[in-house]
This record gives structure tokens, sequence and C-alpha cells, in this order.
């Protein structure tokens, strides 16, 4: 079985290392794990590959990072999909949260954008909101600061001192999720 695992963000140096790229960092992350090289696909992501499992219990895994802009990453995304026959109930789309504290995880299946325009561009893109979502927490800005602004910032100094381990879990719960189904990855990950 083939799974399609997109990490959401922005294409660009200065965005790399910001909240809104939390996604990307996992797919990032992912790709090193099992020592595969993301590179440019034609279909305007870049993406990676390996196999997890051994013998039936084996999944085909490709990950990917579109390298057009957060709201824009649905027509990206399902041309690839399109491309290795990926229907999105074998989709997975990591992305930043703001309604859950900094490093918490959730997954599920389907439901809304909740204002998330990288969300909103898939969902348009597939006419479909049934995808696996595994929502990485960064939590809401203190006072006033727009919640626009703050998803492009980077971590704070001391939200730093633990993002390693949060993308860390961030990469097992995807995995967990392909290896034992959404009940189990909840119960085990959902914080």
């Amino acid at each position: 079985m083939t799974w399609l695992v997109v990490g959401l963000g922005n294409p660009g140096d200065e965005y790399a290392a910001t909240r809104h790229n939390v996604g990307q960092m996992v797919i990032d992350h992912l790709a090193k794990r099992h020592n595969v090289k993301l590179s440019s696909h034609k279909s305007r992501n870049d993406i990676a590959a390996y196999k997890l499992g051994v013998g039936a219990d084996m999944h085909s895994i490709i990950l990917a990072k579109s390298k057009s802009y957060m709201n824009e990453s649905g027509g990206p995304i399902k041309a690839l999909a399109s491309f290795y026959s990926v229907e999105p109930a074998n989709i997975i789309v990591l992305h930043d949260e703001l309604d859950i504290g900094y490093a918490a995880i959730r997954t599920k299946v389907a439901g809304g954008d909740n204002g998330h325009n990288g969300l909103k561009s898939l969902t348009s893109s597939f006419g479909t909101a049934e995808y696996f979502r595994v929502r990485l927490g960064i939590g809401r800005p203190m006072g006033q600061q727009d919640p626009a602004d703050f998803v492009l910032k980077q971590f704070s100094k001391e939200e730093k001192k633990t993002l390693d381990e949060f993308i860390d879990r961030g990469a097992d719960c995807v995995e967990y999720l392909i290896a034992n189904g959404l009940d189990l990855t909840q119960s085990k990950f959902n914080s």
C-alpha cells in the first residue's frame, strides 16, 4: 500500500524555521531518519520515498513538501497524488495548529480547515476533506499579536529547547498511524 505524507509550509529559507513550516520539519526529519534525499518532482513538490514495515505489512511511503506557498499547496499535492494513484484516504497531512498547545500532537481524519489556508487549498483541490491530519500544536500568540504574524515567526528560545523532541514525536506519530491505524494512534499520541 502506498501512503503520501505531506508536510505543509512555505518554500524558501526565510520560512524554513517558522512555526507555519513545522509540518515540513517533520518531513525533513523522516527523510533523514530513513536516509533518503528529497528531490524535485514535476508536480512542483520535493519528494522522497522509502519502505516501512516488512512482508505483508510493508508500506511504500512518499514524503512530499510543496514548492508553492501554503495557500496554493493543494494543486501540486493533488497532482502528486494523481501521479502515484494515491487516494485521499491514504494521505497524511502534517500541519501547524494554533488551537492546541505547543508540542501537543493530535491526529484525526476529515473535518474543517479551521481557517488554515493549506488545509483549505487541499480540501478544495481534492474535493474532499477525507484525509488524515497530524496536527502539530504551536499554540496561540500571547497578547495582541496577529496569528498571521505569529505563524511566520521562528519558535521562541524556550520552545527551541524541546523542538527536536517535538519533531521526532511527529515523525513517530506518522509511522505509527500508518502501521497501526487512527484509533491506536489517537490513544498513544493525542495529548
